[in-house]
């Protein structure tokens, strides 16, 4: 029998700002698209505002080159440990996915910080494969902040 909850998980080491990059997923969202136009086409707030954990966001965005949209719920925002929390509740991973989150978790590593990205997930059923197309995305959107803080 095949399992329907999942965790995936990827590290990636920052060298720039883990403080900008936690407010760009935070409580700047809606920027990303200028950083990684390839990946995220859009962010809006649905419901409440930004940086505020209960709000609603509104994600366009792209897995081979395929339009996808996610709404999410901001669960938690911690400042202090660096971490947010999302929960999707409607949208493409819905129609494959029971329950679907990300958390993003920054933390210092030296002279670097440590990205790690976590999926926990409830597939609908056994044919669904693992969402790693979502990891790979949360990677590449990562390398595009670094890049652009970097540059900055």
């Amino acid at each position: 029998m095949c399992k329907l909850k999942g965790k995936l998980i990827a590290e990636f080491e920052l060298r720039s700002s883990g403080d900008l990059f936690h407010e760009m997923f935070s409580s700047k969202p809606h920027q990303i698209k200028h950083v990684s136009p390839h990946h995220i086409q859009g962010c809006e707030v649905h419901e409440g505002q930004f940086g505020t954990p209960g709000s609603v966001i509104f994600w366009n965005y792209a897995i081979d080159g395929k339009p996808c949209v996610a709404k999410d719920i901001v669960e938690a925002i911690d400042v202090e440990n660096k971490t947010i929390t999302f929960s999707v509740i409607d949208g493409d991973l819905t129609k494959e996915y029971k329950t679907f989150k990300l958390t993003i978790d920054i933390k210092p590593e030296g002279d670097t910080n440590l990205v790690k990205w976590t999926l926990d997930y409830e597939k609908l059923h056994e044919g669904i494969g693992e969402p790693i197309k979502i990891l790979e995305l949360a990677i590449n959107v990562t390398k595009d902040i670094e890049a652009h803080h970097l540059k900055a």
